[in-house]
């Protein structure tokens, strides 16, 4: 009974990866707001009731793919821990990085640049919490630098989210960068590195009081 059991919760758990990835690849195309249950649980291979029983509602399923889509963000923020040297050397490894994990993980990338300014307000707010998430970490790990170890958390936070806009704006460009003209994808990281570098060469003139 109990291997009955464990091979249902293996087959729904399969099952709700299905859904997840089958929505993942319609909204590449489309909003969330207008996303078929049809045709997600079409191109599952169950019947349309079947969604209910592994999402509430497209809220859910949208909150679900946030969810998944920032485990790839946190992955690229563990590996930035990993390989940053000092604030200036950090720049183009970063932004390599950034780049890498935007051509492995596109669908995750595109599905939250489509959506934070989308039309499903609680994923939009979602997606809103993560990225703020993401910059109380950053000015965390900020505060460690020698240089910056005197900043109050205010500057320490204005500076985080500049680094964060900039990167998530290098993904918007990257992902709508023409596939056929790799030329635009190198300007896309060389503004990246300048608005970084632009960033690192105000850290020496700036007084945090």
């Amino acid at each position: 009974m109990e291997q009955a059991t464990e091979s249902r919760q293996v087959r729904k758990e399969r099952t709700r990866q299905a859904i997840l990835a089958a929505a993942l690849e319609i909204v590449a195309a489309e909003s969330l707001a207008g996303l078929s249950l049809r045709q997600v649980t079409r191109d599952v291979g169950i019947v349309p009731t079947a969604f209910y029983r592994h999402f509430a509602s497209v809220d859910e399923l949208g909150l679900a793919l946030v969810d998944e889509s920032f485990a790839t963000f946190r992955e690229l923020i563990r590996d930035a821990r990993r390989n940053r040297p000092q604030l200036r050397g950090a720049i183009r490894s970063s932004v390599e990085l950034l780049v890498r994990q935007v051509h492995e993980h596109r669908s995750h990338f595109r599905f939250v640049a489509r959506e934070r300014f989308g039309g499903v307000p609680v994923v939009r707010t979602a997606i809103r919490h993560e990225l703020e998430l993401f910059e109380r970490e950053l000015a965390t790990d900020l505060a460690r630098l020698p240089e910056l170890n005197v900043w109050t958390t205010e500057d320490l936070r204005v500076m985080a989210n500049l680094i964060v806009n900039a990167m998530v704006s290098t993904a918007e460009g990257i992902i709508s960068a023409p596939s056929e003209r790799p030329e635009a994808e190198r300007d896309i990281i060389r503004t990246a590195e300048k608005q970084l570098r632009l960033i690192v060469v105000g850290v020496a003139g700036w007084r945090s009081h």
